[in-house]
């Protein structure tokens, strides 16, 4: 029998090819669909959440976000006299392409789970959540 984390790494690595490729003919690179897809959940948000919310080291969210404002993506912008903290934000453009990430992200996942019935992928959902948590805590 495969190990659970045998299992674990062949599925996301299966997954994020699969997502890729697609968002690769968009023109974005990898860490891009993620920020893209968390940033259409919010409005405007500090780098250092997109980081965390992405499990994105904070020095690659800087050079992923560097891209994407050149593409015309999204805005970084001091907020509230903040000087120590950028927020950013979609630009039209970038809604769009957020929009068609997502499109992505839930026909693959519609896909994925064709054959399991509603419960059943409520039920795994819920055990990859309680195994991320206990990671979480050994961390």
């Amino acid at each position: 029998m495969t190990s659970f984390h045998q299992l674990i790494m062949k599925t996301h690595l299966s997954f994020a090819k699969r997502v890729l490729a697609e968002t690769q003919k968009l023109g974005l690179s990898a860490g891009q669909p993620k920020i893209l897809e968390f940033l259409l959940e919010v409005d405007s948000v500090e780098q250092k959440t997109i980081a965390i919310h992405c499990e994105i080291e904070p020095a690659t969210v800087g050079t992923i976000l560097l891209g994407m404002e050149s593409k015309g993506l999204i805005v970084r912008k001091r907020e509230n006299d903040n000087r120590r903290s950028l927020f950013v934000s979609l630009t039209p453009e970038g809604r769009e392409y957020a929009l068609k990430v997502k499109e992505i992200f839930d026909r693959n996942e519609k896909e994925i789970f064709s054959n399991f019935s509603d419960d059943e992928v409520e039920t795994l959902k819920n055990l990859l959540n309680r195994v991320f948590d206990n990671i979480k805590i050994e961390m």
